[in-house]
């Protein structure tokens, strides 16, 4: 029997579940008139900086960005060896496996690197988190974070019944309850959390749900906090399921949705279609408005440009992305 972690599906987690199943459809229906690549850098910069500023970094956006570019700047030396090695971390997102320790090992090896010992590694050593001056949470013992952290990776890679998006959220409290290293674990469960959204989604890796969880940072951690004395992680589902129907809504309503020339539309279409074979047809899905005599001059001229490979001929061809988004 494959371990679950103790949480309860409630009402609202089935209606913010649903809600949110229906705005990712309208997005990935929309027409964005915003290239991949540009998204991914902009949804990077706006996730270091949320995620970092819940830590107490002073770094603002407009220096992230300039150390985003290969820029110098001025401010404290850990701040900026943070956010370097955030930027390090988040532009290797889509090589983590999700369902891998010494992945998640790798990338909290990058986040932390040159700021603790550990970095990489589980704690070694007891810990308990206070709040002023009155303790919070005692986590497990060191000796268990290797079998705990184990038995939750078992859960992602083996629970068929329960949701990425669901277990985007369980994993994060479990990682923030096991508290498996010395430090970095906000920003590690952050991170993940991404990364398994982005097993329900590819359009969880162009947005920012951190921004959220910062502007909503009192109640983030009163609700770890809750289900901790409960013994189990629904409050906290609930609490980032608002996060994220939240910020789907937000992008929705702040993004242009027009797309009126090609590379827009071949843009629009790399979101969904890169890294696979796809045909006219599955390119023509994705489009509104145009013909299919449109979808077939777009995708030509995506070969022309050297954007698009193409094999097979007729009816029976098939194209492929030669861009990757960096």
């Amino acid at each position: 029997m494959v371990y679950k972690p103790p949480f309860k599906i409630t009402s609202l987690i089935l209606k913010l579940s649903g809600e949110i199943s229906r705005e990712i459809g309208i997005l990935t229906g929309a027409k964005l008139n915003t290239s991949p690549i540009r998204l991914r850098k902009t949804n990077s910069i706006k996730t270091i900086h949320a995620s970092l500023s819940i830590e107490g970094n002073t770094l603002n956006l407009g220096q992230i960005t300039s150390l985003f570019e290969g820029k110098r700047v001025l401010g404290p030396k850990k701040d900026i060896m943070e956010v370097q090695n955030s930027i390090n971390a988040y532009k290797n997102l889509q090589s983590y496996n999700y369902g891998s320790i010494n992945s998640l090992l790798s990338a909290h090896g990058k986040l932390m690197e040159s700021l603790i010992p550990l970095s990489g590694e589980w704690r070694r050593d007891g810990v308990g988190i206070f709040k002023g001056n009155q303790v919070a949470h005692i986590a497990p013992s060191a000796k268990r974070v290797p079998i705990l952290m184990d038995q939750v990776f078992t859960f992602l890679k083996k629970d068929k019944e329960t949701s990425w998006l669901l277990k985007a959220c369980i994993f994060h409290y479990e990682l923030e309850f096991i508290h498996p290293f010395s430090d970095g674990n906000g920003r590690i469960g952050r991170l993940w959390q991404q990364v398994i959204l982005m097993k329900e989604d590819p359009i969880f890796e162009y947005i920012s749900v951190e921004e959220l969880i910062r502007d909503n940072q009192k109640k983030y951690y009163n609700v770890l906090s809750a289900c901790d004395k409960e013994g189990e992680s629904t409050k906290f589902i609930e609490f980032i399921l608002e996060q994220i129907l939240s910020t789907l809504r937000n992008y929705i309503q702040n993004t242009s949705s027009i797309i009126n020339d090609v590379d827009s539309r071949l843009d629009h279409a790399l979101l969904t279609l890169k890294n696979k074979w796809f045909s006219r047809k599955d390119y023509f899905l994705l489009q509104k408005n145009i013909s299919s005599a449109t979808a077939s001059r777009d995708l030509s001229y995506g070969i022309q440009k050297g954007i698009l490979v193409q094999e097979g001929e007729k009816n029976q061809a098939k194209y492929l992305f030669k861009i990757s988004v960096v």
